[in-house]
């Protein structure tokens, strides 16, 4: 199953963004931060990449010979297929998504796509390449960590493996420390002036931490449709040379050679969601109307009048990627526990355990973790979600702290100024 993006539609709303702000402030602007969402790959023609052209605020880009982005929820590659190919030398396991698997895909299924382009990267190196016009497409660790087949230790792709099974090497861009510059403006883009230094495209996950993560001693717990636990590696920490399928943590370069170690759950804010929906397919099908966003009110005050349930709901629905075959289970149902403010408490419940069991409290403790800081949407508009996260975590938790991609990126360049 394909997950594509449109890129013109993509960097038409990216101009749009622009176009809203203040002239007089873009005016101001000497340094521009990018990141975006990892794993995803965009092809295109390094002399055709894009066209600038007069635009209401200034001058824009346009893409050109430009292919979809093939996102990071991209299912095309099975099992089977990521089993085929070569092991890499890297201490994160290959997925689907990734944009090595995918070039492998098209290798194998479509090596015709792969002659029309002769650059690639994620969405975000592609916006950097043309505001630069860079020849060679320049990437970060961060990125080039997420595509896999990318050494972390020694900051390099494993050409050697890629070359022996035929792969297009030459599409690999450039690798650069995150923070670095990339390059210049070649055009005052939106009234932002020519010249203004542009940031080595980076990930949005550390993006998002680096806005918010001042102390060593917190760790970061968001939960929005999918859930994270974040904490910072101490200095010089080297993750391990290979990949440990089972290990439900991964490590994820971040700024300055460190790295962060992150349990990353597909069951989140999404789990919730998915009970509503239950819910409101079972009124309707009881010939009974009710919107979506009135039972979301309704579940949540009913868990608030019960304290606790001993009902214990393993919330999994969509699988983890360390078990991906270990979905949801209701265990310990007694009928004392059978009204909605149970069940809703329990799947509360449920939700933080499994995040807990990731990355537990005693290793969070041995990390020297004192504080979490709580944030995402489901966090946010969930009281019952935020009380079993303060009754699972014997930390203080404090919300509210503004967790946001575009506010980090901003933040790297500003501190490397």
């Amino acid at each position: 199953m394909g997950m594509e993006q449109n890129v013109r539609r993509i960097i038409r709303a990216l101009n749009e963004c622009l176009a809203a702000l203040p002239q007089q402030q873009l005016q101001k602007v000497s340094h521009i931060g990018v990141s975006g969402q990892m794993h995803g790959i965009v092809f295109w023609k390094k002399d055709r990449g894009c066209k600038w052209t007069e635009c209401g605020t200034g001058t824009a880009f346009e893409p050109e010979e430009v292919s979809h982005l093939i996102t990071w929820e991209d299912r095309r590659c099975s099992p089977t297929f990521l089993s085929s190919l070569p092991l890499p030398q890297s201490h994160i396991s290959l997925a689907t998504g990734f944009g090595c698997a995918t070039v492998y895909w098209y290798l194998q299924k479509s090596p015709d796509f792969l002659k029309s382009y002769d650059a690639a990267g994620t969405i975000h190196d592609y916006v950097v390449a043309m505001l630069c016009d860079l020849k060679k497409p320049l990437m970060s660790v961060q990125n080039a960590a997420s595509w896999g087949y990318f050494n972390s230790r020694n900051k390099s792709w494993n050409t050697d493996i890629l070359k022996k099974s035929s792969f297009p090497v030459h599409l690999l861009p450039e690798v650069g420390d995150p923070g670095s510059i990339a390059g210049r403006t070649i055009c005052a883009w939106h009234g932002i002036p020519k010249g203004a230094k542009v940031g080595i495209a980076l990930g949005d996950f550390q993006c998002s931490v680096y806005s918010c993560l001042t102390e060593k001693t917190d760790a970061v717990l968001n939960i929005s449709t999918s859930a994270q636990l974040t904490v910072s590696m101490p200095p010089g920490f080297q993750p391990p040379e290979t990949p440990d399928p089972s290990s439900a943590v991964g490590y994820f370069p971040y700024f300055n050679g460190d790295y962060l170690a992150v349990a990353a759950s597909l069951n989140g804010g999404n789990v919730l969601a998915t009970f509503v929906n239950m819910v409101a397919q079972w009124t309707e099908e009881l010939g009974l109307q009710v919107q979506e966003s009135a039972i979301y009110t309704k579940i949540i005050k009913a868990a608030l009048a019960q304290n606790d349930s001993k009902l214990s709901i393993h919330p999994a629905i969509f699988g983890e990627r360390h078990i991906p075959e270990q979905l949801a289970s209701v265990t310990n149902i007694s009928v004392s526990d059978l009204s909605l403010g149970h069940v809703t408490r329990a799947l509360c419940h449920g939700i933080v355990e499994n995040l807990c069991s990731m990355l537990p409290v005693r290793r969070l403790m041995e990390m020297g973790v004192r504080r979490i800081l709580g944030s995402g949407s489901a966090l946010a508009r969930n009281e019952a979600l935020r009380q079993e996260v303060e009754r699972i975590f014997p930390f203080p938790v404090v919300y509210g702290k503004d967790v946001d991609a575009a506010v980090g990126a901003a933040m790297v360049m500003f501190h490397r100024k």
